[in-house]
């Protein structure tokens, strides 16, 4: 009996599609440990996960734990371990008081494993709940972590999960000078790739040769520049896992916040829309109960109906305008709100009410909007007076071009 729920599971229960019941539900990667146990069975490991990397009930780290897999330390990205770290805290390496498994942090001046994070790992476990938007820094951390595994010859395997924004693809495309952890490939905002795609997408487009003992001994030991990186990542050894009964329209509801505040999936769908305003002095709801949901600044009173007062919280510790009356517009309360709003693309409107309704124009805009929009174009536009659709229609090529690079690289039907 077990053996056919088992099989129903990985093959998606086909036949209740078949006699018009409702589809089976997109599962991550992790679901079915059978899928992907026999590439760690006698294999020291490294964890690359926080608060979202669930199995059922269980953490993966005490899922493996629990089948005696050699688990040798866990590697957090941005929030930490637990994913309650204010967005850029600095997080310290700790010791989790369950596992008692040393924790490395991989953010702050640390963002990539170094040699001695991994002297003692063969295989390193990718496992992160991403939201599919450029700026959300959990893929940052994963070309990272692909760059420190090719260098000291470790197997990366990508427990794949699926994209809560993967329906759609949308936003300006990063041009090179303005990368920074925050954009670190020529993607559009809404890129609508898994985090398995995505990394088989920075392997493939790698065409430099497999380098020489010799050379990759150099590379171990030096600053790597961009070309040296490109000719390791070619030869890193990636295994990815897929999602369960997935495909690119499908809508997945989070089971787990993936960031303190992104709480909600309205959150998460209106995301790539407003954490534009985190580049301007315009708050978007950080220590409020709905952030990432709404958007205002004290600068607006009278000018919009709808207002909310920021509070230090776990999550929000001393946020833009504590405990000052902000002004502005709800996003809105439910997931379904916020997708009739979007409706399938990133949205400009709001941030150009903010910027029109703004006293001080020139210093609205800040240098972190830049790294945020990935091109310096949308705030020149938007000060020139363009309109929401003759900014969308400035990144149209750009996206196109991505689409066809993106197309090789998919897992998953559209």
């Amino acid at each position: 009996m077990k053996f056919l729920l088992l099989l129903m599971l990985v093959f998606g229960c086909g036949w209740c599609s078949a006699q018009g019941g409702n589809p089976p539900p997109a599962m991550p990667a992790d679901a079915v440990p059978a899928r992907y146990m026999p590439l760690l069975v006698h294999k020291r490991v490294a964890l690359v996960m926080n608060q979202t990397s669930k199995v059922g009930d269980s953490l993966l780290v005490d899922m493996l734990l629990a089948r005696h897999v050699d688990v040798k330390r866990i590697l957090s990205p941005e929030h930490g371990f637990r994913g309650k770290e204010d967005a850029g805290a600095h997080v310290d390496n700790s010791v989790d008081s369950a596992t008692g498994l040393p924790v490395v942090s991989l953010y702050g001046k640390h963002k990539k494993p170094t040699a001695e994070d991994l002297a003692d790992v063969d295989v390193v476990v990718y496992d992160l709940q991403d939201v599919g938007v450029r700026f959300y820094t959990y893929i940052s951390t994963l070309e990272y972590v692909m760059e420190a595994c090719a260098v000291y010859l470790k197997q990366l395997v990508v427990l794949d999960r699926p994209d809560p924004n993967g329906f759609y693809i949308d936003g300006p495309v990063l041009e090179d000078e303005h990368k920074s952890f925050v954009g670190m490939q020529r993607v559009p905002v809404v890129y609508g790739m898994t985090a398995g795609e995505y990394a088989k997408m920075i392997k493939g487009e790698t065409t430099s040769p497999r380098p020489s003992p010799k050379e990759r001994e150099v590379l171990t030991d030096t600053v790597l520049t961009h070309k040296k990186l490109l000719t390791v990542m070619g030869s890193l050894d990636l295994k990815v896992i897929t999602c369960l009964n997935y495909d690119h329209q499908k809508k997945y509801e989070l089971p787990v916040a993936p960031s303190p505040n992104l709480r909600n999936m309205a959150a998460v769908y209106a995301y790539p829309s407003l954490c534009l305003f985190e580049g301007t002095p315009v708050s978007v709801g950080r220590g409020t109960d709905m952030p990432f949901q709404q958007w205002g600044s004290p600068e607006y009173l009278g000018k919009f109906d709808h207002s909310f007062i920021p509070m230090s919280r776990e999550g929000a510790k001393h946020p833009p305008y504590e405990t000052v009356e902000c002004y502005g517009e709800l996003v809105g309360k439910t997931a379904a709100e916020v997708l009739k709003k979007i409706d399938n693309r990133m949205h400009l409107d709001w941030l150009i009410k903010a910027y029109n309704a703004d006293k001080d124009k020139e210093h609205f805009f800040t240098p972190f909007f830049v790294q945020l929009c990935g091109t310096t174009k949308v705030q020149e536009m938007i000060k020139s007076g363009a309109t929401e659709e003759e900014i969308r229609k400035s990144w149209r090529k750009d996206i196109e071009a991505f689409k066809v690079v993106r197309k090789k690289y998919l897992l998953y039907s559209e």
